[in-house]
């Protein structure tokens, strides 16, 4: 008899391991995660882990052969900065990884008799401004507006949204009476910031890496303007997030793509609370106009009225919570003990 899991891809990322750690706590013991990378040793305690590549269609045929997957959180992705350097690896691994996840989650839909809910974190990069004109004027978007996305990461991103909608509306067996096979739900996220994961290659870094700088006593260049402006979110909220759509009744939801953010900064106002706390902080702005082309080009806040609606969203850290209760003391004492 299979043994039923929770599969979590791209643990080794920074959501993946707060997710892990917080399903866990939530006592849910049985969890399968996934990803190229090994799992830090203390997450075994949380997590049976295979290492692997989600592009190996043996891989995938083997774990349907194991186990029965209720759940899919599909974490693992190339982030927008790296794909920019390799749009066809990036498309490789953030689109036909993810449809072939699709395709296991529907084969494990039909097999079960029930549809596999699947999780999908996509990012305020699936947006696109034309220039800073639009961007003033259209400060807070909803989920269907300017998405004309600029990057192969963003993409990638709104391209597997559609693909996980179609799955979720219109993907049946052949006969007419059969289930809905795929239970997608999506959430867009902004800029995400975690204490305890080193940034990892994201074009909202410069936000924790200001901290990171900071509390390393390094001097640190932004790769933006001062007045760069876009919507941010701590991690706790993030996962927070995953966790209550996972919760939602199916019949409460009236999308399949939902954005959530907490508060919008501008880089100098980032920088600003990074003094507060780092006063001999060393800061200044040196932008890279390839980078800074992509985050002109996201919105400067994000409409999350459908979140808090359907699924009850509201997140627990403003900007002050943030900084005071969850960043600053846990990155300082990553650094200085």
């Amino acid at each position: 008899m299979r043994k039923k899991v929770t599969l979590i891809t791209g643990v080794s990322g920074e959501v993946g391991l707060a997710l892990v750690k917080n399903l866990a706590e939530l006592g849910n013991k049985d969890l399968l995660t996934l990803d190229i990378r090994p799992q830090p040793a203390e997450y075994n305690q949380y997590s049976f882990h295979i290492q692997g590549d989600i592009l190996d269609k043996s891989l995938l045929n083997r774990l349907i052969s194991e186990y029965e997957i209720e759940t899919i959180f599909h974490m693992a992705a190339l982030l927008s900065t790296r794909a920019e350097f390799t749009p066809v690896a990036a498309h490789q691994v953030n689109v036909e990884g993810t449809m072939g996840l699709l395709q296991l989650a529907t084969e494990q839909s039909e097999w079960r008799g029930e549809p596999v809910m699947f999780i999908f974190p996509s990012s305020i990069a699936a947006y696109g401004m034309p220039d800073l004109e639009t961007k003033s004027r259209f400060s807070r978007v909803r989920e269907w507006e300017w998405n004309y996305p600029i990057t192969m990461y963003g993409c990638n991103k709104l391209y597997c949204e559609m693909l996980g909608t179609y799955f979720s509306r219109n993907y049946r067996q052949l006969a007419a009476e059969s289930p809905q096979m795929l239970d997608f739900r999506c959430v867009r996220f902004p800029g995400l910031i975690s204490a305890f994961t080193v940034p990892s290659g994201g074009t909202s870094d410069y936000g924790p890496e200001m901290l990171h700088a900071a509390a390393k006593d390094e001097p640190y260049s932004a790769f933006v303007r001062p007045d760069t402006q876009i919507p941010f979110m701590a991690m706790p909220d993030a996962v927070n997030a995953l966790l209550l759509l996972s919760q939602a009744p199916k019949n409460a939801l009236s999308r399949t793509v939902y954005n959530v953010t907490s508060y919008s900064l501008t880089a100098n106002q980032f920088r600003e609370q990074v003094l507060k706390a780092f006063s001999g902080a060393k800061i200044d702005f040196k932008p890279d106009l390839k980078r800074q082309r992509i985050v002109d080009s996201w919105p400067a806040d994000l409409n999350d009225n459908d979140a808090r609606r359907d699924w009850g969203w509201k997140p627990e850290y403003d900007v002050e919570r943030s900084f005071d209760e969850y960043l600053i003391p846990n990155i300082r004492n990553r650094y200085q003990g």
